[in-house]
């Protein structure tokens, strides 16, 4: 696989969405470990143009999520700058191939953490707060049933940007897991889940990137960054004027409009 082309045409087809058809075969990542290499250099191009990576976002933590897009195992994405916004947000439908939003529970760091895998106690200090959040998606695809997984977790899993919530600073007494939370379109509800449906417990997929990261280059969480956690609800492609809230039990909400 040449690296560098297969990250020029990723990084390129995220500048101008479309329905990307695929890399050519010859610059297929094998395998996970090859699609994070091509992840970072396409990170280092999107930079250019979007800001510095400023966090992650944690795809295919629910059980739901997982049989939705056919993959039993979480993949990360790297989130950019210029792609968050403060709710209520606006993302423009027309601006995307096919956009979609999902219900997410986030969290912002506060102090660094060294690479490596750290138990709920230790991450609960480093988080400085908790907030409700839309991840903002786009099948930006001909296909991406066809891609295969190193394909889309190179190309950040379908990541276009997120709207965050008041952050919550005072949630040590919360129980995460417990926390139930619901995303409306247009006021009607499209769907509802809970924190331990992230892979038993938010933290749990916190941690799960903590031991990911490590394992790419010895990085660790950095403080300031923001991580998404997983969809507690399938994501739902939404039409040009729709107006999305996500409530999220003792966090908050959150609104945008498409």
């Amino acid at each position: 696989m040449d690296l560098q082309a297969a990250a020029d045409i990723l990084a390129g087809h995220r500048l101008r969405p479309g329905a990307f058809p695929g890399l050519p075969e010859a610059l297929h990542p094998p395998d996970l470990a090859a699609a994070r290499r091509l992840q970072d250099a396409v990170h280092e191009r999107l930079s250019a143009r979007l800001g510095p990576r400023i966090g992650w976002k944690i795809g295919c933590t629910t059980a739901v999520m997982q049989r939705f897009l056919g993959i039993p195992e979480p993949c990360e994405g790297g989130i950019f700058q210029a792609n968050v916004q403060d709710s209520p947000g606006r993302f423009p439908a027309t601006a995307h191939h096919r956009i979609g939003v999902e219900c997410e529970i986030a969290v912002r760091i506060g102090r660094d953490l060294p690479p490596g895998e750290h138990g709920h106690e230790a991450l609960a200090a480093a988080v400085q707060s908790v907030l409700p959040a839309i991840e903002v998606v786009d099948d930006r695809y001909a296909d991406f049933a066809a891609l295969g997984a190193p394909t889309l977790l190179a190309d950040d899993f379908f990541q276009a940007g997120c709207v965050l919530g008041s952050p919550v600073a005072d949630w040590h007494g919360l129980d995460l897991a417990a926390l139930s939370g619901r995303m409306l379109v247009d006021g009607a509800e499209v769907g509802r889940g809970h924190g331990r449906d992230v892979l038993g417990h938010p933290l749990a997929a916190l941690a799960w990137l903590s031991a990911t990261l490590a394992r790419r280059g010895g990085r660790g969480l950095m403080a300031g960054e923001i991580v998404l956690l997983g969809s507690l609800a399938q994501t739902q492609w939404i039409k040009p004027g729709a107006r999305i809230t996500i409530e999220i039990e003792a966090l908050g909400r959150v609104e945008m409009a498409a």
